[in-house]
C-alpha cells in the first residue's frame, strides 16, 4: 500500500501574544518566529518520522524551495510537489501564553491546483492505496471523487471547516480524524458520545477517530469502539498536536499496531509535540514515542 497525503505547505509566521487580539484591539507581541507548516506538510513529516513510506502532493510558489527542502530531508517524496507563481501559502499564527493558538490561513499556491494536475498525481496510485486529505486545499471535492473511483482508501482530517468542505461527498471517506470542535461542527452536537453516534448515523461504513483534548481520544468503527487517556504534559504550544495525532495514528495502523495501542502511540507524540514551539520542529521522531511512553508508564 502506498500512502499519498496530497495537502498544503505553508510557511507560518508565529506571534507570542499575551492573549488573542480582540476586535478593534492593537497590542504588541512579545516575540515573532517563522516555522514551516500546513496542516499537509505537518502530517507528512508526522507520517515520515514514524515509519511511513508517504509522498506529498502539493503546489508551493516561488519561495517554495525550503518547503521542498524541509519534505526531502525528513525522507517525504516530492516527485508530486509542483511550484507556481505566486507566493507560497503562509498562516499568521498568535500563541499565548498558556499554549493556545488562533490561525488565520492565506491560500496562495494550496489554492492553484487543477484538474490536470490531480489526474496526473493519481495515475501513480492505485485501488488499496491510501490518500490523506485535510482542507487548505482547493478542489476537494474533485479529489475525493477520482480517489474514490479509483478504489483507494481516504482519509480525512476535515479541518479547517467550511463550506467547501461540505461540497465533498463524504459518505466516500473511509476514515476521519477530527477534533471535537470539528465533530460539533460536522454533527451539531456538542458531547463526545453524541458526535459518534451521529456520525456512525450520517455515515455508517466510515470508522472515526474523536480527539478531546486532555480528555483522550476515542475510536468508533463498525462493530468495535475503543478509548484512549491523554498523557499529562504542560503545553507550551498546540499548533501542531492534531496533525502529529493524525500522522502517528495513520503510521502505526499501517505498520499492524491494534487500534488501541495506535491511540495510545498517536496521543504520545502529540503530547510530546505540545511541549515544543512550531509546526514541524515539535514533531517527535518514533524512537522518541516509544522511549516517553515507557518512561511514563513507569
Amino acid at each position: 500500500m502506498k500512502v499519498l497525503n496530497y495537502g498544503s505547505l505553508n510557511y507560518d509566521y508565529v506571534y507570542l501574544v499575551k492573549h488573542m487580539v480582540q476586535l478593534g484591539e492593537t497590542i504588541s507581541s512579545s516575540g515573532m518566529e517563522t516555522h514551516f507548516g500546513g496542516k499537509g506538510l505537518n502530517q507528512s513529516i508526522a507520517l515520515a518520522k514514524a515509519g511511513a513510506d508517504v509522498y506529498h502532493a502539493g503546489m508551493v510558489g516561488e519561495d517554495g524551495d525550503d518547503l521542498i527542502a524541509v519534505c526531502k530531508k525528513y525522507g517525504v517524496h516530492t516527485d508530486y510537489i509542483t511550484k507556481q507563481t505566486g507566493r507560497s501559502g503562509h498562516a499568521i499564527i498568535q500563541i499565548t501564553p498558556e499554549g493556545e493558538n488562533c490561525i488565520i490561513l492565506y491560500s496562495g499556491s494550496n489554492g492553484k491546483n487543477t484538474e490536470e494536475k490531480i489526474n496526473e498525481v493519481l495515475a501513480g496510485f492505485e485501488e488499496g492505496d491510501l490518500l490523506l486529505l485535510q482542507n487548505e486545499i482547493n478542489l476537494l471535492d474533485l479529489l475525493v471523487e477520482k480517489a474514490y473511483d479509483r478504489k483507494m482508501k481516504i482519509v480525512l482530517n476535515p479541518s479547517p471547516m467550511n463550506e467547501k468542505l461540505l461540497n465533498c461527498d463524504l459518505n466516500k471517506i473511509s476514515l476521519f480524524l477530527l477534533n471535537e470542535v470539528e465533530g460539533e461542527q460536522l454533527t451539531k452536537e456538542t458531547e463526545a458520545e453524541r458526535i459518534l453516534e451521529r456520525m456512525r448515523e450520517l455515515y455508517p461504513n466510515a470508522e472515526v477517530v474523536l480527539t478531546l483534548g486532555k480528555e483522550g481520544s476515542i475510536y468508533a468503527g463498525p462493530g468495535m469502539n475503543c478509548a484512549c487517556d491523554s498523557f499529562a504534559v504542560e503545553a507550551v504550544d498546540t499548533t501542531a498536536a492534531g496533525d502529529t495525532f493524525t500522522g502517528y495514528y495513520i503510521a502505526s495502523v499501517l505498520r499492524g499496531k491494534s487500534i488501541e495501542e495506535s491511540l495510545k502511540t498517536a496521543s504520545a507524540a502529540s503530547g510530546i509535540a505540545v511541549t515544543r514551539k512550531g509546526a514541524v520542529p515539535s514533531i517527535p521522531d518514533a524512537e522518541e514515542v516509544e522511549d516517553f511512553i515507557k518512561k511514563y508508564a513507569r
